[in-house]
């Protein structure tokens, strides 16, 4: 816990005929504190109502971010529900470097949606978004009531904020991917670690990282690590009971997570019909490849992650940066005024290096993605917390010695400040969600009419082409309606499909048959692709800016489909953001299309379309 600076001095001898500073009796100083921390202090449902509102709303919302999220988790999840899909090559049993018990688990979940009334594909899709909602919720609540305990209802308040008004949460909280999962599991598993109430639970916390990394993310566990070193660095200083004790907390959260893999192993055996340790699949092939590995799939610049969460989380990245230097000047202009144990100061530097720690190992290596930041949102928004706890201690301090300057500024000027500050990152932050949801949330709604019977009917085929990566799953088609690729200029390699045979036990044969044309070098395979003559449906985007261009390749594999009216017809089109023609500030966030908006601020759009083959 941050210590307390001093507010008064002791008066020195011989100043007897000089005003003597208020003398304030320790109750009264305790009451004061009590009350400022009862004005901060929310009740727990309370917390848990704010923090699912703004994930409900996000599983309402949001875009589908990563097109990760639909073939690697989506589409399996379909083939379990359904019989039907399309497949990476992460699930070819050649690879496994996918579990499919964390495909189970979510699969069952979205078939409860089938119990209740007016079930359909896309009911289901949402209702596993609203049930990973609620899972996201629950574990912020159960976080950010350990930060009240463990620090102080002040920066639980300021955790909230950082958190619900962020588009980083509007994009991980409900994301169907096992950096979200893991970022679910790392809060519980951090709230057990940084709640000493009752007893130190470092077997529950080691238990709760071992769930993200073993059916989540295996990385998430690294983040475990600064709590570890607390439990085993206090144990070397205790007497040798303590040490037992610590050791077998220790011993217990080594044995769960072995449990975990041996359950996870267990059930990706059933499902691969051969022994495949997935977690270990995962770590070799990003750190042990021989092919490539993840970059393959591209790499950026160091500067990846600082432009992104400053994007995200706008003026709680900042503060999460220099909450540890913030923290070492209280500590060290607080030292010869506060009594703050070692072990106080300890544990907040443990409580601030999650961030770091995974801000540093993820800058460092060459492929980077935005959700591979997802489990350590938490821990920035704990950091960026705590910074500003700090920052408004120091400026609600009237100590003409620690604070010679601030002291003189009028306490209503400061608080004028501060709330300016963050109605101004609230204000940005909405504006970028909303600027999400308009300019990209066209692939969720293009497919509704295939819902009618006059529209479309069983066994038609959807193609896509180069917008593959913009397709939101097969829960948008009805049922018995497939996906299809037609040939574009990508070059690399596209899903296949499950096989839908029914052999063995004749439960999910795709999950161990062997498929053709998958390999881990991103190398493209020609026989993913169909004849556009067989395509029923085409989805496609229409960016009238880039008319000319697309009348120039009327002849290539990426014409102006739309503009061909005389072999396709329109079922439906929704706006679509040009990106590639927006300017950076209006594509980054929400700015009005209005004639009194220069021109350089405009947002420019195109359309994605729903097309019909004409017969």
């Amino acid at each position: 816990m941050a210590p307390k600076t001093a507010s008064k001095a002791t008066p020195k001898a011989g100043t007897q005929n000089k005003e003597k500073p208020e003398f304030v009796h320790p109750s009264a100083k305790h009451a004061r504190k009590q009350a400022i921390k009862d004005a901060f202090a929310i009740e727990p449902i309370s917390a848990f109502y704010i923090f699912l509102g703004a994930n409900v709303i996000a599983a309402l919302f949001s875009p589908i971010q990563d097109c990760d999220e639909t073939f690697n988790y989506w589409e399996p999840t379909h083939y379990l529900s359904h019989g039907y899909g399309l497949q990476t090559w992460e699930y070819s049993p050649d690879y496994a470097i996918r579990s499919w018990l964390y495909i189970a688990i979510h699969a069952l979940g979205a078939n409860i949606r089938r119990l209740l009334p007016h079930s359909s594909k896309v009911a289901e899709f949402y209702f596993l978004r609203y049930l990973l909602a609620g899972v996201c919720a629950l574990s912020q609540t159960l976080m950010w009531r350990s930060v009240c305990l463990a620090l102080n209802p002040r920066v639980g308040l300021f955790f909230i904020l950082a958190l619900v008004f962020s588009p980083g949460n509007f994009h991980s909280s409900t994301a169907y991917l096992p950096s979200s999962f893991a970022m679910y599991m790392v809060m519980i598993g951090a709230a057990s670690f940084m709640n000493w109430r009752g007893g130190l639970k470092t077997s529950l916390g080691m238990f709760w990282f071992a769930v993200g990394g073993v059916l989540g993310w295996p990385f998430a566990i690294a983040l475990c690590a600064p709590f570890v070193f607390e439990e085993a660095f206090f144990a070397m200083l205790s007497d040798r009971e303590r040490f037992f004790e610590s050791f077998i907390r220790l011993a217990r959260g080594v044995v769960a997570t072995i449990v975990l893999v041996a359950f996870d192993t267990a059930i990706n055996t059933f499902f691969y019909k051969k022994v495949e340790i997935v977690t270990w699949n995962i770590i070799k092939y990003n750190i042990f490849s021989s092919t490539g590995g993840p970059d393959l799939y591209g790499t950026e610049p160091w500067t990846f992650y600082f432009k992104n969460l400053l994007l995200n989380f706008n003026i709680w990245f900042l503060l999460a940066l220099v909450s540890l230097p913030l923290f070492l000047l209280q500590k060290f202009t607080a030292r010869h005024t506060a009594g703050a144990s070692f072990q106080s100061g300890l544990r907040t530097l443990v409580f601030l290096s999650p961030f770091y720690l995974w801000l540093a190992v993820f800058t460092c290596q060459p492929h980077k993605e935005e959700r591979f930041m997802y489990p350590a949102y938490p821990f920035l928004a704990l950091n960026a917390a705590l910074a500003l706890h700090i920052l408004l201690t120091f400026l609600g301090s009237s100590d003409p010695k620690t604070s010679p300057v601030i002291g003189r500024i009028p306490a209503k000027l400061k608080l004028a400040a501060v709330a300016a500050a963050l109605l101004a990152s609230v204000t940005l932050g909405l504006a970028r969600v909303w600027g999400l949801y308009a300019g990209y949330h066209a692939p969720l709604a293009v497919y509704a009419p295939l819902a009618s019977p006059d529209v479309a009917g069983p066994g038609d085929t959807v193609c896509l082409g180069k917008d593959w990566y913009r397709f939101p799953s097969s829960f948008f088609l009805p049922r018995d309606m497939h996906a299809k690729f037609v040939r574009s200029e990508f070059r690399g390699l596209l899903p296949g499909e499950f096989s839908e045979a029914r052999v063995g036990f004749g439960l999910w044969g795709g999950t161990w048959l062997p498929t053709l044309g998958l390999n881990d070098r991103n190398e493209e395979d020609l026989g993913k692709y169909v004849d556009l003559k067989t395509c029923v449906f085409l989805v496609d985007t229409q960016f009238p800016e880039r008319e000319a261009a697309a009348a120039a390749d009327e002849k290539g594999l990426e014409p102006d489909y739309v503009a061909d009216t005389e072999r396709w017809e329109e079922v439906k089109c929704v706006p679509f953001l040009d990106a590639e023609r927006t300017p950076f500030l209006a594509r980054v966030m929400w700015l009005p299309d209005w004639e009194i908006v220069p021109e350089g601020l405009r947002r420019r759009w195109g359309r994605h379309c729903l097309l019909k083959q004409r017969r």
